[in-house]
């Protein structure tokens, strides 16, 4: 079983979640309190201290096998306060770009995971109209960090940006609220301009979607595709005219004529809560490819768990997943595994997704048995010859 020729074998990971002293975001003040949304397992605080760290971080990848990374770059560090623009902060991602190429290294950069400058949040985020020419410019100011990087993501799950727009509104295992259309609005207008700034400079473009493998129970159909039309499918049908599309998916929504079903009792169940199924990729991507028919990167995908075992289990049966996609003639062009460090999951430490586990106390990295496993199958460019090499 093997890949095409070129394809990408990389890990992700998100400036809040890792990088620590995020002091200037929106995430941060309601951590601390001083924003509104749910209280909060512990804050973020110093996270992994990526920020000072991620040299190490890419090394430990780059020995493993991989050959992309996928980070992003924090918005409220680059324009802590609206109109000032920090060199400093645009120099320090400049160094983390430099150093993925120098360590051989595909950079991916995204310019917006989730978190917001607090000035922009205060000033009505993603509802306010005036959102779209304020991320156009942040997108201006970023293009100094670009140098060397061909793959850009303007926005990491747009979907769940619009979803979660009610600061109250958790993460349930099960079923999400409609996309608020005004945000979903705002969101696609501001994606647009991006794109067309950064292909004008050159870049490929593309946003990630987070696709929650919508399946029908017979009867079903039409309760089905309406009910992942505001949550998933307009995000992207949107990509038709970009140059990629970042495809991350995590477990499956069944759903039957009142809409989405409980988990089964007897379903294995990740640290998320949610239900253990490796093939959710396979419905995300072709789901995909049916509405826009752009070019396929796995931008996130991988499983909360304490035993890493589990983590090598589910990643085979994604990257089958992903394989048999291709077969049927899909344009995928990468995988990049979620998350390359145990991170800050919005509000918890407890779910570790990651390659690389890491000391609370002393920052120290503890690469886990799936970090060399993926780099098998890396430098294999495929999964029979990867298990064959482990043997």
């Amino acid at each position: 079983m093997t890949f095409p020729n070129g394809f990408l074998w990389g890990a992700s990971t998100a400036a809040h979640q890792i990088e620590g002293g995020n002091v200037n975001s929106d995430w941060w003040q309601r951590e601390h309190g001083h924003l509104a949304g749910p209280p909060v397992e512990a804050p973020s605080g110093d996270a992994a201290d990526s920020y000072h760290r991620y040299r190490e971080d890419m090394q430990l990848l780059a020995d493993a096998g991989l050959t992309s990374y996928r980070f992003s770059i924090e918005w409220a560090r680059i324009e802590p306060e609206e109109g000032f623009v920090s060199r400093a902060a645009l120099d320090h991602y400049r160094r983390m770009v430099a150093t993925a190429v120098e360590l051989g290294l595909t950079p991916m950069v995204t310019l917006h995971h989730f978190t917001n400058p607090i000035w922009f949040a205060r000033a009505g985020g993603w509802k306010d109209a005036g959102s779209v020419e304020r991320f156009a410019r942040y997108v201006e100011h970023a293009l100094p960090v670009l140098d060397g990087v061909e793959l850009v993501c303007t926005i990491n799950e747009p979907n769940m940006v619009a979803v979660l727009a009610d600061p109250d509104q958790g993460f349930p295992a099960v079923g999400l609220p409609a996309g608020d259309p005004l945000v979903t609005e705002h969101l696609i207008a501001a994606h647009r301009r991006a794109v067309t700034i950064l292909q004008a400079a050159g870049k490929k473009a593309g946003w990630s979607v987070a696709t929650q493998a919508y399946q029908a129970e017979p009867g079903a159909e039409e309760v089905t595709e309406e009910y992942g039309r505001s949550r998933e499918h307009v995000f992207l049908e949107t990509s038709i005219n970009d140059d990629w599309v970042g495809i991350q998916a995590y477990t499956r929504t069944r759903v039957g004529a009142d809409g989405p079903l409980p988990i089964d009792d007897d379903a294995e169940r990740t640290l998320t809560g949610w239900e253990y199924y490796p093939s959710a990729i396979e419905d995300g991507i072709r789901n995909s490819w049916q509405r826009n028919g752009v070019p396929v990167y796995v931008t996130e995908n991988g499983i909360a768990t304490a035993d890493d075992s589990r983590r090598i289990d589910y990643t085979r049966g994604a990257l089958e997943a992903v394989s048999r996609t291709i077969d049927d003639g899909i344009d995928v062009r990468g995988y990049l595994h979620w998350s390359a460090l145990d991170n800050y999951e919005w509000g918890s430490y407890r779910p570790t997704f990651g390659l690389i586990a890491w000391d609370a106390a002393t920052f120290e990295r503890h690469p886990k048995p799936s970090l060399g496993w993926l780099g098998s199958v890396a430098k294999a460019n495929g999964l029979l010859e990867a298990a064959q090499a482990s043997l």
